[in-house]
Order: C-alpha cells, then structure tokens, then sequence
C-alpha cells in the first residue's frame, strides 16, 4: 500500500488522489432510460458523473430557499444530459441499433427530456455557453424526430427561452407545448441602492406563535422582493410544432401547470405579493386556477395567504386546499385534500383530513363529493377506474401507514382497509401497486386478467425484506379477498433482480397475465445493473443492456452481509467489503474504515431487520467509502446505528449510550473476524454520520484511531426548534441538545479527525459556521485536527476538483493516521 499524494500537506490549490482512486471517481456515469409512451422505443440519456467546478461558480441568486441561476434563468447547478440515443424495442424483445439525437451544437447541456403523447417527438432544452455571447446561456427549446433523431429549435427565434426557476414545460397535445418563458418585455434587473433607506425591521408585536427550523435566504428586503419577481416571472406560451408561439395569460409567478388527461384543461398555480420575509417561497401566498387549453380562465379553486404558521411538527400541514391535481382515470376531474385540524398535527381531531372531487367545470350549485375521510394524514392516491382507487394515509408518531380501497363511483360501496402496518417493520410491507400508462398519457393502477377468471387482480411490486437480505417479488392481488399469488420474486442465490416498469402498450383495456412483460434490473456483488425484458407466460427473460463494469480495478472485490448483536440484544447488520484478492489466512488484519449513518426507530425489532441485500452490485459514487478499497484497506459500510425510544421513552434521551454500544459491537465483531486491525479503525460520515463521527472520538476514542467528518452538524443549540427526527425544542429538552452537541465534547477528542464542508453549505442546521466553530474549539484544546472548505459546494460535492481534493485528502489522513498511525495515541489507549 503506497502513500502517494499523502504528503504535500502545505501544497496550495486542489490535489488529485493516487491514481487507482481517480479511476474510480472518474469512472463512467450509467445513461438514465425512459421508455416511450407506447413502450416501443427506449431513450438512453446520457451524463457525467460530476460536474466542472466552473459550473457551480455560476451566477446565484439565493431568494427565498429559490437557488438561481441567474445566467441561464433556471434552477442553479441542474444536473444535465450530453447526449440521448434512441433504441427501438425489437419484437424479440431486443435493442435495435442507437441511433444519437443530433444537430444541436457540440457541448449542449441537456434538460427536460420529454416525449410526446404519441411517442413520435421528443421535447428537450438547450444550454450552449459562449463567453462572448450572453443570449447564448439561456435554455432554448429543442424538438427531435424519435424515428430518425433529427433535432432542431422549436422556435426560430433565439429570444424565446426558457423561464426554468419553477418549471419548464408541457405537452399538451401531440402538437402543442405550454412553456414557461422569460417575459419579452423584460429588461436589466433591479439594482441595489447603495444607501439604505432605513432599518431592516421584524415585528411580532401580536404576539403570534410562528416556529420554523432555521432557513436561510429567505427575502430580506424590497430589494430582494424585486430580484424575486424579476427571475421568477414567467410567460407562459403555446409552442406549436410548426413554430409560432402564442402568449398564454399574463406574466406572472408561475410554479406549476398540469394538463387534464382529455386535454382541454390546465391547472395553474402561481405564486404571488405579498411575499413573506419568515419562510420559504413554497410556502408564500398561492393562487390555483382552471384554464382551458386555448386561453380562457374557467375558474379560481383557491387563493391561499402565506403559510408562516404551520407548527414545527411532523404531519402538520398548510391549511386550505392541497395537493391539488386531476384524477388520471377521468377526462377532466379534479381532486384534493383540505386538513380539518387546521393543519395542527397535535391536535386531536377525526376525520383529520378529507379527500374531494369535482369536475372542471362544476354544474351551477355542485358542491365538491367527498372521495373519503381520513384518521391519519393524507400520503397519497392511486387512481385505477370508478370501481377501484388506493389510497395511502400515514402517522409519524406512532410510525402507522395504512392503504384504503376506495370505489369512486359508487358510494353504495364503502371503503375498505387493504392494509394497516407500522411502516418501521419493513417485512410487513406488501409492496406497492404497478401502473400502467392510459391513452390519455397518465398512469393508473394496471388491472391484470387471469384465464377463465372473472376476478380483479393488481400487482404489488414489493421490495421483499426478509432476514436473508431483499428478495423483490411480484404479488398478483385480489382485492376482492385479499389472497396473494407469488408469481415472480428475485433470485436467491446469486442475483438481485427488480421489477422496474411494465412493458405493454397503451390503453384501458385490462391486461391479460399471459401476455405481461416487466423491465427489470438484474446484478450481482461483481456485475453491473443490467436491464431485462421478463415476459410471461414462460417467464423469459432477454437482457437489453450491456453496460461495461466501470471500474474493472475493483471487480473482484469480496461483499459479505455479516450480523451481530448490540450487548442489549439488538440485532445488526453491516457490509463488509474486502479487497480483490484478499487472503485473510496469508494477509490478516486490514486497516478499516468503518463508515456509517444512525437511524431512529420506536422498536427494538424494527431495529433489528435486515435491509438491504447480499448480492446487491458494489455501487459507488465519486465520494463512496468504497473507494479506499482500492488502497486495500477493508470496509465497514452502513452497520446499523439504531437509536431506539419504545414506548413514551424517546431516542435522543439516550442517544450516546446506544450509539457508542452499536459502534463497539460493530468493531468487535470485524476484529473476531480476523479482518481487520483494532489499531488501524478509521471512522467516518457525511451529515448525520459527520456527526456521529465526531460524537464517537469523543465518547468511544478506544474504538478509532482518527476519523473523517464531511458537512456535518456540531452545535445542535443553533436548530433551537428540532433537528432530524427530534420534535422537541431546545427549551423542552435542553440537557438532550446540549449532550447531543459534539462541540461541548470538543475537550474529549484526542484522537485525529479530518472536517471537511461546503462553502455554501445552506443546509437547515448545516451552514459553514458549524464546521468552523468545531474546529475553532478543537484548536482551543489542541486537538490533531484539520479543516477543509470546498469552494461552491452545496451539501452534496458535485464539482469534480472539488470531490478529487475530497479524496486525496481522507486519503492522506488515512494514510498517515491510520495505516501508519502517526497520532498521539493509538486506539485501545
């Protein structure tokens, strides 16, 4: 194991890591698929894994929890497409030949892809950067021809581009697009004035109770009022196949528009003044109406004020109108929900919500029906016809989730419970419903036909938990009973298989079980996601992809799900991964790197059962732990950190005891094994397990010789009103804050311990300041520490120099205080 790029400590500017750990942060991106619409054609989209650094140094504005970037007026630091490739789906369930999208320029940046209802076109956006050319920045849309991939602007015009804050657009018809624009008659954006005209003055001098967890950008000033309108105003145009553009409405703050399934309506939703200065422009004022498709306003559903006072709570909601949307089974039918506790959470109320329906255009007198009443809160609806639709409600507090079967058209029938569970206890879950696509392009609950069978059946697509890892499955259901029939599930011994899609054309018609065909994905530890075509009533599967392994270096690593106990009796997993040609008999104990994420539960059992799967693929992304395997040190990766709170006792009231406990049975466990050194255990996370990392030096400093600590929370004290799962303030529980705080342990830790954070980090609870306040007080107490903030980075490092420093810097601490263990003290001191 070689120490290169280990030790130019006080080098300036961005260091590259060893070269066998490039290679795998370089490795290849798989393309995204998306199917046509009659399932006849497969796109293949392609990507890069990470982006240029120069891409986050964009222009961006930060407006109310509204990132922009204010070059190309669209959602900063979107991740984007390269290139599409279009394969046509073979009756012998086989890839036709690529053919690749072109004539747009070399270097575009690709977004939106979209096909059309009929399947024959699809709809994308354009990005080009020209330096000397500004107009050129903007999102243009792009239209190609599915069958020959010849792509060309929808509009002439280059001054016809994309508003992309909030949307972007719609097909609504085979022809027709509904666009979000940047106004034609907008000029330069507002500027400061440089002289204040006064204070910047708050009041709650009505002495209203407004709580919200810490939020950053939020408006701040008529200024940042007059920025706000300036990049979020959209005209909305038709865009028509043949060029021409027609104006739709006024300019306005539009976020979302939805076509009904017969085409004829639009729901809109904008935003609009009075802004507020105390929460998120999701939550500003908000007006939902209904147009028809050629421009006329058939009527106003709501016009909601800001929600500033929806309690910090889980479940608790805004109040009014929600979730507004069509019902995909019927023409033109709208449905919501509207909570009936005021949107309070902690108040006892039943029914809590209410679920309506009623047509677009509503009969002069006709109220809303009422679809059903619920106990929980509202999660969300599958629509299947007038006899069949699936409804979800849930409950944080007592981790409940239940699915009702509700027949719409008929309220002679009353609902019925499918299934009630606690959504903890995963090996309980039934799966969830498979949907097919209509005529009318939505997607509905796929009704499935048996032979000489009169009765109704769906498909559950479930995940399969059980002790021995994931075993995904394929239940057909009979909602008349309740009884189940396996009819597919993932191979046991080798193999992780998923159902991903059903593969069948469109329409109403119900489809015959004989004649089923699902896109799957099939891998194993060694071998890459590949995509299938399984077809009944035989079962064959074809394999339609044949993607290369992307990092060839690592192909015979060695994956093993290992258990073990908590001393209370819990039972743990963890992945143990070991590097390619490891002998533990000639090569004995590795370095390790144990790198993992606490979970919350209400029960012991539910802590206890097994996720995940032994023959999944050995993923990684650029900033995976799995990376070090190529440095041939040994893996820990995600062992169970329950924190546990049954009954009325809460997690967090022994959050240290049950973490550091979890840790040492973890560690115990691998150095049983004979697999790795107890010398040589490095310890690491991101967010919550940055956090668990610092809190583990500090209590359990005989587990870890250093650790690594990337974009995590120290001082819970500034999240006053909750953190993670934790509802309770910092008032009510004020010792559980001040323990759970790693910067009031900060005189504990003596062991390494690398921090590195986002420059711009705007997480709720994960600003800067956090990273940079802990290693101010490790400092203060001498501690071997080092801090790293990464230019432009977010909370998720997405600039390629940025995750390659990332790299080489845990990798030269890894090489200095682990595998030689250059610290103070070593661990077991």
């Amino acid at each position: 194991m070689g120490t290169a790029g280990a030790e130019s400590v006080q080098e300036s500017g961005f260091q590259l890591p060893a070269p066998e750990l490039r290679e795998i942060v370089d490795a290849p991106a798989l393309p995204s698929l998306s199917f046509s619409p009659q399932r006849d054609k497969i796109l293949f989209l392609k990507r890069s894994s990470l982006l240029p650094l120069v891409e986050l140094a964009r222009p961006e504005e930060k407006l109310a929890s509204a990132k922009i970037d204010v070059k190309c007026n669209a959602k900063s630091r979107m991740p984007f497409f390269t290139g599409i490739g279009i394969h046509r789906l073979l009756p012998d369930d086989s890839l036709g030949p690529e053919k690749e999208v072109h004539g747009y320029p070399d270097g575009a940046k690709i977004n939106f892809v979209s096909w059309s209802p009929d399947g024959k076109r699809i709809a994308f956006s354009v990005r080009v950067d020209e330096e000397d050319n500004v107009s050129s920045c903007k999102l243009r849309v792009w239209i190609a021809d599915a069958e020959t991939g010849e792509a060309k602007p929808l509009f002439e015009s280059p001054d016809i581009c994309l508003n992309a804050v909030f949307g972007s657009f719609v097909w609504v018809n085979n022809s027709t697009l509904l666009i979000f624009t940047i106004p034609s008659s907008r000029r330069d954006p507002p500027k400061k004035t440089m002289v204040p005209l006064g204070p910047k003055i708050q009041s709650n001098e009505q002495k209203n109770i407004i709580i919200s967890r810490m939020t950053d950008n939020l408006l701040k000033d008529e200024y940042d009022e007059s920025l706000f309108d300036y990049y979020t105003t959209a005209q909305l145009v038709l865009g028509s196949l043949d060029g021409t553009a027609k104006d739709f409405g006024t300019p306005a703050v539009y976020t979302a528009v939805e076509p009904s399934p017969d085409q004829k309506y639009i729901l809109i939703t904008s935003m609009h003044r009075p802004y507020s200065y105390k929460v998120p422009c999701a939550r500003f004022s908000q007006k939902v109406q209904v147009w028809t498709t050629d421009g006329k306003l058939v009527r106003e559903l709501c016009d909601l004020p800001p929600a500033e006072d929806i309690p910090v709570c889980y479940n608790s909601v805004r109040e009014g109108m929600r979730s507004i949307s069509w019902r995909a089974d019927k023409p033109s039918t709208l449905y919501w929900v509207e909570a009936q506790d005021r949107g309070d959470a902690n108040v006892e109320v039943s029914p809590r919500d209410i679920i309506y329906t009623q047509p677009a255009e509503p009969a002069e007198g006709e109220k809303p029906e009422i679809l059903h009443k619920l106990d929980l809160r509202f999660r969300s609806v599958s629509w299947c016809d007038d006899s069949l639709a699936l409804v979800n409600e849930t409950w944080y507090k007592t981790s409940q989730t239940r699915t009702w079967l509700v027949c719409p058209g008929s309220k002679d029938v009353a609902p019925c419970v499918l299934f009630d569970r606690v959504f903890e206890n995963v090996y309980s879950d039934p799966g969830s419903p498979m949907m097919t696509r209509t005529s009318t392009g939505t997607n509905v609950v796929a009704k499935i036909k048996k032979e000489n069978d009169e009765q109704i059946y769906i498909l559950l697509n479930g995940r399969g938990f059980t002790p021995e890892g994931n075993i995904p499955f394929l239940d057909l259901f009979d909602i008349n009973t309740g009884s189940k029939e396996r009819i597919w599930e993932s191979n046991r011994e080798k193999y992780f298989e998923t159902a991903v899609a059903l593969v069948f054309g469109q329409g109403e018609e119900d489809i015959n079980l004989n004649q089923l065909k699902i896109l799957t994905s099939k891998e194993s530890k060694t071998e890459i996601t590949q995509y299938h075509i399984l077809s009944w009533p035989l079962k064959k599967s074809s394999q339609i992809t044949n993607f290369p392994h992307p990092y060839p270096t690592l192909a015979s690593l060695q994956k093993e799900m290992i258990k073990y106990q908590r001393k209370d009796g819990v039972p743990l997993t963890a992945t143990l991964y070991l590097p390619p040609g490891y002998d533990q008999s000639k090569d004995g104990p590795l370095p390790c790197l144990f790198w993992a994420y606490p979970e919350d539960y209400k029960s012991k059992d539910a802590a206890g059962q097994v996720r995940g799967s032994p023959n999944e693929f050995s993923g990684m992304t650029p900033t995976s732990s799995l990376i070090f395997l190529a440095r041939r040190f040994a893996v820990l990766a995600g062992p169970s950190i329950p924190i546990i709170g049954e009954g009325d006792k809460l997690p967090n009231d022994r959050f240290v005891e049950q973490l550091v406990s979890s840790a040492e049975a973890a560690v115990e466990e691998v150095v049983r094994r004979g697999v790795a050194d107890p010398s040589r255990i490095a310890v690491g996370g991101h967010s919550y397990g940055a956090f668990m990392t610092a809190h583990l030096l500090a209590h359990a400093p005989h587990l870890f010789c250093c650790g690594i600590a990337r974009s995590g929370s120290y001082n819970k004290t500034l999240t006053p009103f909750g953190f993670q799962t934790e509802f309770r303030t910092l008032w009510e529980a004020t010792n559980v804050y001040i323990e759970m705080s790693p910067i009031t342990h900060a005189n504990k830790i003596k062991k390494p311990i690398l921090i590195i954070h986002g420059e711009v980090d705007d997480k709720v609870g994960l600003f800067p300041m956090q990273a940079e306040r802990f290693f101010d007080a490790l400092k203060g107490h001498g501690a071997l520490s080092r801090l790293v903030l990464l230019p432009f980075e977010h909370h998720v490092y997405a600039a390629r120099e940025n995750v390659m420093h990332v790299i080489w810097e845990t990798d030269r601490w890894l090489q200095k205080y682990c595998l030689s263990n250059t610290s103070d003290g070593k661990c077991g001191a």
